[in-house]
């Protein structure tokens, strides 16, 4: 269909096949009451019309949405990769996505109202931001499931990756390579910053690095990336741990510019593994997000809490795994040691 022109609807089938409104549906829902004859007929010119059922009216109509709604955040690259393991999560058991995005002139309350109208049967919320309290009258009306983040309330499921133990993993690597003076890049006040924080402060303190311990004030963008090296470049230490893939990028270029290389002088290790971060110009070391496990955890937990079922364990912490690529390597003064 090109733009601009009308979606085809049952009405325009019927009357191009010479039917009834009523038995066009009938032969489109699968159901008795049409002849082979008249269901290859209506069948032939809905492939002619290119007409595509409204698979949402119809569920709507008939009182039962399997519908979720997703609110996710644009700026996030990791948001889009996370919707593509949940549309696979949700079309292996028969459920639909609606997706409401937050945007920097639209907010969470407003995606999620969006949601509400659409009378989604439950809501996977990616990252929300919204306190607490707020999310747990919202699950009062429908099920909710928050990932990414922690949520400290029985009424909220949650689907989350172990954000501490995802930076141990990236000190611990860093540490192997010969490392000691590490500092961290955090998200600010975002979601999973504090937990990535303590994470690595747990293990510069397992490893006895305490005084080379230093966190630098960051945030989820690129441009929360490219200030914090500016930061660094004064007294820049042998490797930073950053809070994502997208700030990863923007310390990189920072780095790069203020004349250090990478990973020869600095080892940078992000979070995320985005797909943007396998690209051969970035090749980010990362601590990856178990996607295709998270998703399916989360649909499941929200078509089982519409379904009613009895939940024993409200909340889901998946382990993250280490990615090695280009951005990490030997501190300079190991390698001319060697």
């Amino acid at each position: 269909m090109r733009a601009g022109e009308r979606r085809p609807t049952l009405a325009d089938v019927a009357a191009e096949a010479g039917v009834s409104v009523a038995l066009v549906s009938i032969v489109m829902r699968d159901a008795p009451g049409a002849s082979a004859t008249t269901r290859e007929r209506v069948l032939e010119v809905a492939r002619r019309l290119d007409y595509q059922p409204d698979s949402r009216a119809r569920l709507l109509r008939s009182g039962e949405s399997r519908l979720l709604g997703v609110v996710f955040a644009v700026q996030h690259p990791f948001h889009d990769d996370m919707l593509t393991g949940l549309y696979d999560a949700a079309d292996r058991i028969g459920y639909e996505l609606t997706l409401s995005a937050v945007t920097p002139r639209r907010d969470e309350r407003t995606a999620i109202a969006g949601l509400l109208q659409d009378r989604c049967a439950g809501l996977v919320l990616l990252g929300p931001q919204i306190p607490t309290a707020e999310l747990a009258a919202l699950a009062v009306r429908l099920p909710v499931v928050s990932m990414m983040r922690g949520v400290r309330h029985k009424a909220v499921d949650v689907v989350r990756t172990d954000d501490p133990r995802g930076l141990h993993l990236a000190v611990d690597h860093l540490v192997a390579l010969g490392h000691t003076r590490i500092a961290h890049v955090d998200g600010g006040r975002w979601v999973a910053s504090a937990e990535r924080r303590q994470g690595y402060r747990e293990a510069m303190r397992r490893h006895g690095l305490d005084a080379y311990a230093k966190v630098v004030s960051g945030g989820p963008g690129e441009e929360d990336g490219a200030r914090a090296a500016r930061e660094l470049l004064g007294d820049p230490p042998t490797a930073v741990t950053v809070f994502n893939d997208l700030s990863a990028t923007g310390l990189l270029d920072g780095l790069r510019r203020g004349g250090l290389d990478v990973p020869g002088d600095v080892s940078v290790v992000g979070y995320d593994d985005s797909s943007f971060s396998r690209l051969a110009h970035i090749d980010l070391t990362t601590v990856a997000q178990d996607i295709d496990t998270m998703a399916t955890m989360a649909v499941s937990r929200a078509v089982d809490r519409i379904a009613g079922a009895h939940i024993v364990h409200r909340e889901t912490v998946i382990p993250p795994r280490l990615v090695v690529r280009g951005t990490t390597g030997p501190p300079a003064a190991a390698i001319l040691a060697r």
